[in-house]
């Protein structure tokens, strides 16, 4: 069993989604946190996705899970964030390599275009695989962007 906490956001079409992943990892040990939504109402999903993004780069959460209909508009919003690197995850390799290659803090996940069971795979596959490191972390410093970055 882990303690690993892990934080969960979504919008209104990732609702159902959200709830039954977090319910498979806290069967698993895992202590999730919850950021919203919490129903199916319409939302704003970067009303949930920020604070997600917060937490992860505070390191009040490991990694993060943000789910929307497509996946993107959450995605690219939590991205905003200088210490976020959320993979928008369509398949079990994308999965694997965003965590191996990319050192991918958040995994997006498009409840519209996927089935649970094969979310609950990707995810399992996000959270246990590690980064390379090597040749990889130095094109993961290179993410972010500082005031004195050279173009």
């Amino acid at each position: 069993m882990t303690t690993t906490k892990i934080g969960f956001a979504s919008d209104h079409a990732g609702f159902q989604m959200k709830q039954s992943l977090k319910i498979s990892l806290e069967k698993k040990g895992y202590q999730t946190v919850d950021f919203g939504c919490f129903s199916t109402e319409s939302v704003d999903y970067p009303d949930f996705a920020h604070p997600l993004a917060y937490a992860v780069e505070n390191g009040e959460c490991l990694f993060g899970v943000a789910v929307c209909a497509t996946g993107n508009g959450i995605n690219m919003t939590v991205n905003k964030h200088a210490g976020i690197r959320s993979a928008l995850c369509w398949t079990e390799e994308i999965a694997r390599l965003s965590r191996a290659h990319n050192d991918a803090n958040i995994c997006s996940l498009p409840a519209r275009f996927m089935e649970l069971e094969e979310a609950q795979k990707i995810l399992d596959i996000f959270l246990h695989t590690g980064f390379d490191g090597g040749r990889h972390a130095r094109r993961v410093e290179k993410i972010s962007l500082s005031p004195d970055t050279k173009l």
